[in-house]
């Protein structure tokens, strides 16, 4: 199995040409005496329209599977690696990416230029490590390249190096972490492992609203309020946030909570075809930022200005 996507010596020699076009333009203009006729003029490929198009041949990929390709109408992939601002040349870490269908995208998307590391929770003792992922990786390398599995403790979790990673993403698994108790520790490592400026993707369950945490985590809906204090308490800023995941038919209030919808169907046969009709769930995006400087201190009042607040 090969893969289309465009290695590293395309991407250097597109930079080269954008930066050698209008040398080369004027060199050819004053031999002839003239200016080059503006239609004959080729724009350079822009970072953002290489990405694209990488992210169209990745898609396009035949690694990936029929069931695989089905579900990007509910995961929109290409428009939440987009708005994530996931390009070809970073390196990436994958937080806990289950049996690896961002896996699929990502790890060739980041081949030649970038790097895919996916960050899965270390065995409880006397379990056997799951190496789906590494077995996946090392069967096809034209496709994965050089793709990483490291483990992490969650209730201490290490993602890599302090300041490594451009980009952290993590998809529809906050709600598992907020049940276990390990939510604020996991933010916290994502913070340390990112470069200032990098970026924190979050995708998950989004709750109805005004339903608080205590009410929804069961359920696997979380409020949107409660992931953002999680980021910024770990020091995260939110960025912004997109409705590209969205879904409006879906009304929260399952007897399995988000399981009974696509594509876990907990209820199996019962109220399948309602289920199949309402579709993934409604899902928050939220793109966060660790900030390029160091966080302000906190105000500290003097002694006779706190006794006199009293």
């Amino acid at each position: 199995m090969t893969s289309s996507v465009p290695g590293k010596w395309l991407l250097a020699g597109l930079c080269a040409l954008a930066l050698a076009a209008p040398a080369s333009a004027q060199t050819l203009a004053d031999a002839e005496g003239q200016d080059q006729p503006p239609g004959e003029l080729v724009p350079p490929t822009s970072a953002v329209d290489f990405t694209a198009a990488q992210l169209d041949t990745v898609l396009a990929g035949d690694w990936r599977s029929a069931a695989e390709r089905a579900r990007d109408r509910y995961r929109h992939p290409k428009q939440t690696l987009e708005f994530f601002g996931v390009q070809p040349d970073q390196t990436v870490v994958e937080i806990t990416p289950g049996g690896g269908w961002y896996a699929d995208i990502l790890a060739p998307l980041l081949r030649d230029n970038g790097q895919y590391i996916a960050a899965v929770a270390a065995p409880a003792p006397g379990k056997a490590a799951d190496d789906t992922l590494k077995q996946k990786f090392a069967a096809a390398p034209a496709v994965y390249g050089d793709a990483r599995v490291v483990t992490f403790d969650p209730k201490a979790p290490v993602f890599g190096p302090p300041g490594s990673a451009d980009t952290v993403l993590t998809f529809r698994n906050v709600h598992n972490w907020v049940q276990a108790g390990t939510a604020p520790a996991m933010f916290k490592g994502f913070f340390k492992v990112l470069r200032p400026g990098g970026v924190l993707g979050v995708v998950d369950h989004r709750a109805a609203a005004g339903v608080s945490l205590d009410v929804a985590k069961g359920s696997g809906y979380l409020p949107v309020a409660a992931v953002v204090k999680l980021a910024t308490d770990a020091g995260f800023e939110l960025e912004e946030s997109s409705e590209i995941n969205a879904n409006p038919a879906d009304t929260k209030d399952y007897p399995k909570g988000v399981w009974t919808l696509p594509p876990t169907l907990t209820l199996g046969d019962t109220g399948r075809a309602k289920y199949l009709a309402i579709g993934e769930s409604d899902r928050m995006t939220l793109r966060f930022v660790k900030p390029e400087g160091p966080a302000p201190a906190a105000s500290v009042p003097s002694p006779a200005k706190a006794a006199s607040s009293l």
